[in-house]
This record gives structure tokens, C-alpha cells and sequence, in this order.
């Protein structure tokens, strides 16, 4: 979706173009970082980049991996694949819950300054992410500054009144978004099996994650999050029931995603994106020039104006 005016939603996309010395206009995607961007991150580094596998007796196969908080029709149209037909869950199966989120004082990211929208209550607690030169604003600004200075001397046929030695009138126009929040988010993975052989085939891969260290990157729509896996694994089955119950295991692990929002969303009242051009000259006009003066210390024909 191109930049339109002073006010774009970018609820879907949006895109910059910055060009460069050599003309080439590089564009620059904006998407917009929600809760559901970072549910999606996981989910899909869980889903995705993880792939896991276990041995069934069907043999080496993917595990299937649900949203534990999805809408009754998303898990009515699973069904047939999640369960069999006493409408038993299948297992070995994994499930994904989004447990807590909070608003760390002491988690902040990058970004620890005041928000500034006690001030600016529409355009404030934004930062800049690109900016250009408004070519032809800034060309008239040269042409009225050279005109001024030297007028009609010694110009050759053709050549530009306005061509600049120097100009340090330069307007450019700069492009904000929303300042980041950042938030503290839990989850929860759920490995439920039935036997151990396929919860040591899950949990391994989980174990060696970030490799001696707890934290990680998960990525969507461009926009990075820093995962830190909790150190413990919990363990919660009924292997030491000598009972006739149906034996399952069911492992518990727990991540902490610093993720960030920006904007208030579809409720948000201030635009999402802001162009703004900044101003090169100040101008302060005195009485006289508006509306005339007389001087006091010659004789005059006239008002006089400067």
C-alpha cells in the first residue's frame, strides 16, 4: 500500500521508498507489530522451524501442534485429524497457550524515554523511520535565494536562474511510526505422549535450544523477538499408577517472549504512519513592512519600506 497524504492505516502494509545516488528506489515494508504478530511468531517457530517428529505406529511422522485458546469451529474442523472416532485425542500431540502478559517497568527494550503523549496527545511518542529530500520545494528555495542575490547578471542563454553554489535550504520529509511498547509475554508448550520413547524424541529438540544459553530470536513480518526459554521441564504423568488407567505422558515448558506493540490498533485514533517536512527558514515580519512607516530622522516623500 503506497504512502498517500498525511494519514495511512497500515493495518495491512505499507511501504517507503528512499532513493538512492544511483536512482534505484529501495522499498521498505511496514507491518504492524500486534499481540497476534508475536502469537503468530511462536507459533510458527514452534510449527515451522522446529518441525518436530516422533515415531508412531504409522512411523516417523510430524506431530500435530494446536493453539490451546482457538475458536470451537477451528478444533471442530481439526477433528477428524486430532482425534479418532471415540473422539480420543491421537497422540502424540503439542499445544501452545499464551498464559500472562505484562508491562515490565523494568523491561523496556530500546526505548526507556517518555512517550510524550501527554503533550501531543495525536502525533506524540513516534520515531523516525526513513527520510528523503523534497526535491522540488527545495529547489524553489534555491531559485528564490540565487534570484535574489544576483538577478539577471551575467546569465547565459538557457542556464537555470535558480542553479545554487550552495544551498543549505534543504527541505526534507520524514516518515514516523509509533514508538514501540514492550511487553513481557508467557507461553506454554504442552507435549502429551504415549510412550517415553516419543516424549525423548520431542523434549530433546526443546533442551539444545539457544544451545548453552536460554534466549533466542523468533521473527514475523519482519519484526524480531527475543525468546528466553525457562530452565525447568515439567514432568506430569501417570507412569507410576500400577492402575488399569491408559498410561500418557505430558511434559509442560514455559518461554518468556519480549515482544513489543505499536499503536493502539484499530482503536487508535492518531494516524499510523505521519510525513512531516521540516522548516528551513524563519521569517519574523516588523510593523513597517506590513503596514508602512515613516522615518523619523529624514525628510521623506513617502512612507518608506524596506
Amino acid at each position: 500500500m503506497p504512502l498517500n497524504g498525511d494519514y495511512l492505516d497500515y493495518t495491512y502494509s505499507s511501504q517507503t521508498g528512499i532513493e538512492n545516488a544511483n536512482g534505484i528506489i529501495n522499498v521498505h515494508e511496514i507491518q504492524p507489530s500486534t499481540l497476534e504478530t508475536i502469537d503468530y511468531a511462536f507459533y510458527d517457530f514452534v510449527n515451522d522451524y522446529m518441525n518436530l517428529r516422533a515415531y508412531t505406529n504409522k512411523g516417523w511422522k510430524r506431530v500435530p501442534i494446536i493453539w490451546a485458546s482457538s475458536e470451537r469451529a477451528y478444533f471442530a474442523k481439526r477433528s477428524k485429524e486430532l482425534r479418532d472416532l471415540d473422539g480420543t485425542l491421537i497422540l502424540p500431540i503439542i499445544s501452545i497457550e499464551r498464559t500472562t502478559v505484562s508491562k515490565s517497568l523494568t523491561r523496556k527494550g530500546a526505548y526507556y524515554g517518555g512517550a510524550g503523549n501527554f503533550m501531543d496527545p495525536k502525533h506524540g511518542g513516534r520515531i523516525a523511520v526513513a527520510r528523503k529530500i523534497v526535491a522540488d520545494k527545495t529547489t524553489n528555495f534555491a531559485a528564490a535565494d540565487n534570484i535574489k542575490k544576483f538577478g539577471d547578471v551575467n546569465r547565459t542563454p538557457g542556464r537555470q536562474p535558480y542553479y545554487p553554489l550552495k544551498n543549505k535550504k534543504v527541505v526534507y520529509e520524514t516518515i514516523s511510526v509509533p514508538i514501540p511498547v514492550y511487553l513481557s509475554m508467557n507461553y506454554v508448550v504442552t507435549i502429551r505422549t504415549e510412550y517415553v520413547q516419543q516424549m525423548n524424541q520431542l523434549t530433546q529438540p526443546f533442551a539444545t535450544l539457544g544451545g548453552h544459553i536460554n534466549s533466542f530470536l523468533i521473527k514475523r513480518e519482519g519484526h524480531r523477538y527475543e525468546t528466553f526459554m525457562q530452565s525447568d521441564l515439567n514432568l506430569n504423568n501417570n507412569a507410576s499408577d500400577l492402575g488399569d488407567d491408559e498410561r500418557n505422558y505430558q511434559t509442560s515448558i514455559t518461554f518468556e517472549v519480549l515482544g513489543y506493540v505499536m499503536g493502539e490498533g484499530l482503536n487508535g485514533e492518531r494516524p499510523k504512519i505521519i510525513k512531516r517536512q521540516n522548516a528551513v527558514e524563519v521569517k519574523i515580519p516588523r510593523e513597517h513592512v506590513i503596514v508602512g512607516d515613516i522615518p523619523d530622522y529624514i525628510d521623506s516623500r513617502g512612507f518608506y519600506r524596506e
